[in-house]
């Protein structure tokens, strides 16, 4: 058996919220977790004209029509954010990466259609930091029939055997969609069958949030205030938006406002009433997907921005029959899980072992993904006289 010697990553990752880029260094030999390193998160990503742009390169590109020159700006923004991300985090660093796993930012996503579009020029970022990229990590899984997401599951896998986990247990990430790994530690491999499940199951903050935007002075519920002191309308959640999506096996994903439709409904109910009934309904989606899983997990570990809503994680615990707890009660970085997943899928890309697996994405076979981008060899002087 050849032993392959660990080595340090970095990854980035900038959600569709683009509020921040996320850096993170991780050390791996693409199976095992060895070490976690220095991280940062740069914010604000964009500044407003910049956010604008890619705002309008978003709605161009679902209906297919995005100009090439808007988009080549979209491009060079992104890449250059990214670019300054890297520049700031290997100046905290001991151990330089050798590799380097480019998310990109996301304009568009339909795995109905089976295409994705994720911006970024990696050959530019390798050229920049002298360093090999692996980006585009999700067209390789689309062309195998994949959904091309969830991705993070194959490192949710890596981080289940490095806290010790003997029983199944779930990743849950509360963001815009709610989406669970039930993972089974005691397999091998993380693309052996049994080993993952993941799926959105529904709304997370994004309901919420747009309903707080609409009727409070913040765009979100802060620590669930809102929620707690408000009663549910139950009226509202009967034969919801949600129901068929909730009844349908996995694999399956979402769009952030797949259920806007949901949101509607709300109308007419306080404030405080609107976001109990809305945060009862991210709890109750969440609760259903235990009916898809091959068995029921001994702990719930909550990564993503709902993790800081102890509102929603009092639901969260009442309604399910394991321990709810936020990611850090393990010793995780719950603002750093996905930049140092794309570290680690990084290091699988560049040793050619799979990034998804059926369970994962719906895929027909585990899949390896992820495109390589190396630097230039830099430029030799001619001899004189040459």
């Amino acid at each position: 058996m050849t032993i392959v010697d660990p080595v340090w990553a970095m990854g980035l990752m900038c959600g569709t919220s683009m509020d921040g880029v996320d850096a993170a260094m991780l050390c791996t030999d693409g199976v095992g977790i060895a070490a976690f390193g220095p991280a940062l998160e740069m914010t604000p990503a964009y500044n407003a004209d910049q956010r604008s742009l890619l705002e309008h390169v978003m709605r161009q590109e679902a209906q297919g029509r995005a100009k090439a020159d808007e988009m080549s700006r979209a491009i060079r923004a992104v890449t250059d954010i990214h670019i300054a991300a890297v520049t700031a985090l290997r100046a905290r660093l001991v151990h330089d990466a050798a590799v380097i796993g480019f998310h990109g930012q996301t304009v568009f996503h339909d795995p109905d259609a089976g295409r994705t579009v994720q911006i970024g020029d990696a050959a530019r970022l390798a050229q920049s930091a002298i360093l090999p990229v692996i980006a585009d990590f999700r067209s390789a899984d689309m062309d195998a029939g994949g959904e091309g997401a969830p991705l993070a599951p194959f490192f949710h896998f890596a981080l289940a055997q490095h806290i010790g986990a003997r029983e199944p247990l779930v990743f849950l990430n509360i963001g815009g969609v709610a989406n669970v790994t039930w993972v089974d530690p005691s397999k091998a491999k993380p693309e052996e069958p049994g080993a993952l499940l993941a799926f959105d199951t529904g709304p997370g903050n994004a309901l919420v949030n747009d309903w707080m935007a609409r009727h409070g002075e913040e765009p979100l519920d802060r620590d669930g205030a809102a929620a707690a002191q408000g009663r549910v309308a139950e009226d509202r959640l009967s034969q919801n938006a949600t129901d068929a999506y909730v009844a349908r096996k996995p694999p399956k994903s979402l769009d952030r406002n797949s259920f806007a439709l949901a949101g509607e409904r709300m109308a007419g109910l306080s404030m405080n009433d609107g976001a109990a009934t809305l945060t009862a309904l991210t709890v109750r989606t969440i609760a259903a997907s235990v009916a898809h899983m091959p068995s029921p997990p001994a702990r719930w570990l909550v990564c993503g921005g709902g993790r800081h809503n102890p509102e929603m994680i009092r639901l969260l615990n009442e309604s399910l029959s394991a321990p709810v707890e936020p990611v850090e009660a393990v010793g995780l970085d719950g603002d750093m899980l996905e930049a140092q997943a794309f570290a680690y899928l990084a290091v699988r890309s560049t040793r050619g072992l799979p990034i998804s697996a059926p369970g994962t994405t719906g895929c027909t076979e585990p899949t390896v993904g992820g495109v390589l981008s190396a630097p230039r060899p830099p430029d030799r002087a001619h001899p004189s006289g040459s």
